[in-house]
């Protein structure tokens, strides 16, 4: 039986794998562009228009490049048993939307939804091996 803990966030995932007493820890980056849109301007003219930057083009930029993450992840989870997700911000609720949208099968198989905050490898470790201690 194969159990899965990942802490995932925007910027990297750790999955730790726990199989038949082994133990495997891995990172999987997620390559999002952090984008900090710039521009704007004012008019010329006293109380004239001003130009706006579209957020649009940045928000859905994200959003592909977040569905992507997504896809890369499911595919490392594809062989689990057992998924454990923790995270600390809705990162992993997301994901957990993702799957359910285009992975059911796969979405079927996650136990546990949590909020943790950023831990070393070590605590994530255990914490993974007292969630699927049975």
């Amino acid at each position: 039986m194969k159990n899965i803990g990942v802490w995932m966030d925007k910027e990297k995932a750790h999955i730790v794998s726990l199989e038949k007493g082994q133990e495997d820890f891995s990172t999987l980056s997620s390559e999002l562009e952090f984008f900090n849109p710039k521009g704007g301007s004012r008019s010329k003219v006293k109380w004239g228009p001003q130009e706006v930057v579209q957020d649009s083009r940045y928000l859905e930029r994200e959003k592909h490049q977040l569905n992507n993450y997504f896809d890369k992840l499911a595919t490392a989870l594809s062989e689990a048993d057992s998924i454990a997700l923790y995270g600390p911000a809705g990162t992993n609720r997301k994901f957990l939307d993702a799957l359910t949208n285009k992975r059911k099968r796969l979405a079927d198989k996650v136990k546990i939804v949590a909020t943790a905050d950023s831990m070393t490898e070590n605590q994530f470790r255990a914490l993974v091996r007292d969630c699927f201690k049975d």
